[in-house]
């Protein structure tokens, strides 16, 4: 399976995370967001960036390749909305860090499908590069990625 992550150029060559607190996990816990498709990577980044940093970049795309053998956990649609019907706002961060978080604790498996906080009908891949099976993750392609300017026209 094929996943995508748009990053700066600099940072696309390696699986490499800092473990800074965004929506999955917390300050200290390493996980790497990736997508499912190009266009909700594209659409996550919008998400996250001005329209001023997005043209200032140098944005490269790595495809990301998961070996088969790889197992996937899901936490589901469903199972977010029972928690809070509002899961995706910001203010659950602590709601989804938690579950994040216990995920990686667990090395269950070295992936998680989780919905889209922006398309709840996509899905992005999260990978814990601890787990003894991301030596089965590997890059498989790098190439530049350039945002169009109209899809964010304001810093």
């Amino acid at each position: 399976m094929f996943v995508y992550r748009i990053s700066q150029t600099r940072y696309a060559h390696s699986l490499h995370v800092p473990g800074f607190a965004v929506r999955w996990n917390s300050e200290g816990y390493k996980m790497l967001y990736t997508a499912g498709s190009l266009a909700l990577s594209c659409l996550e980044v919008l998400a996250h960036k001005s329209g001023t940093s997005l043209q200032a970049g140098d944005f490269s795309v790595a495809i990301i390749d998961i070996s088969n053998e790889v197992l996937i956990k899901e936490i589901t649609l469903e199972k977010l909305q029972a928690l809070d019907e509002h899961w995706y706002s910001v203010d659950n961060y602590p709601l989804t860090q938690q579950l994040g978080d216990q995920w990686l604790n667990s090395m269950e498996s070295a992936i998680l499908k989780v919905p889209s906080a922006i398309i709840d009908m996509e899905y992005n891949y999260l990978v814990n590069a601890a787990h003894p099976d991301f030596s089965k993750i590997s890059i498989a392609n790098i190439s530049k990625f350039t945002f169009d300017p109209r899809l964010k026209a304001n810093p």
